[in-house]
């Protein structure tokens, strides 16, 4: 098979290039914007360095109200960590039985989950808000980890990858051998649908990690706020206080951090899981 065309090769680079920079130059620009004072941010050339002093300038990040960033981040870490991980074993346990178990209205309850994905997060927000008024949950943890820990998205991605890669012939060999269907799923089907768990741990996370609506109508205890309601809340009073406009940018590149690393760990299995998912189905 003959390489394509030098012009098709210098268009595409082109273009993944413009991609790239249009990705990367707000992050460039945070990671130098946190490392100013409030008169360099706003006095300075934005993507470029003046006096420098990352260490002193996070410091104040974290020190700042008794350190109450940390406690935010504490928090975004607690919602997104427990959902996640809540998320993914619900997705795998639901994805893995609408696949492999035949039962009346199974493809009713598949085609609910996929209008489940179509209806967007604010849209159920409110609901969501008065049912855990009237159960008392409201402005609790609760009132952000029970509706994280389920994914629509995640029930798909595992139903239709446990179809795909978990073979009938190897289940009901497990089962002769006399092995029940809780060692089954936690033994057998879990590993092999491990690319498409990490998937939707990894989405579960993000999504959790960046959700600021469901917090700001849940939470008026800013002792619960995860970090991005926090530097919202932050942005709103620098009017008053300037020197917050700088907490707040460099609140938010500490909060880039837990996302980079944890793409940078499991991007390989992300990878995996969104191909194969997708090429499978």
């Amino acid at each position: 098979m003959s390489p394509p065309p030098l012009r098709h090769r210098i268009i595409t680079a082109s273009l993944l290039t413009v991609a790239a920079l249009y990705f990367l130059v707000p992050v460039y620009w945070l990671v130098v914007s946190a490392t100013k004072n409030s008169a360099g941010l706003f006095g300075t050339f934005g993507f470029w360095f003046a006096d420098p002093h990352p260490v002193d300038r996070l410091t104040e990040v974290l020190t700042y109200d008794h350190g109450i960033y940390l406690r935010w981040l504490a928090n975004s870490l607690l919602y997104a960590g427990t959902g996640a991980v809540c998320a993914t074993l619900l997705s795998a346990a639901a994805g893995y039985a609408l696949a492999k178990f035949p039962f009346p209205g199974r493809e009713a309850v598949f085609t609910m989950v996929l209008a489940g994905v179509l209806v967007p997060g604010t849209a159920l927000a409110l609901p969501l808000y008065f049912l855990f008024s009237a159960m008392g949950l409201a402005d609790t943890y609760g009132a952000v980890l029970i509706p994280s820990a389920v994914s629509p998205f995640g029930v798909y991605l595992c139903r239709i990858y446990a179809a795909a890669a978990v073979p009938d012939a190897l289940l009901e060999a497990a089962r002769i051998d006399g092995a029940g269907e809780a060692r089954i799923f936690g033994g057998l089907a879990l590993r092999l649908m491990t690319p498409a768990l990490v998937t939707v741990f990894l989405f579960q996370f993000v999504h959790i990690w960046n959700n600021y609506f469901l917090p700001l109508v849940m939470l008026s205890d800013s002792g619960l706020y995860p970090v991005q309601l926090g530097l919202t809340t932050w942005t709103g009073y620098a009017d008053r206080q300037p020197v917050l406009y700088q907490y707040t940018v460099g609140g938010a590149f500490l909060s880039v951090v837990p996302l980079t690393v944890l793409l940078t760990v499991l991007q390989r299995y992300w990878r995996t899981g969104l191909t194969e998912g997708g090429v499978k189905a």
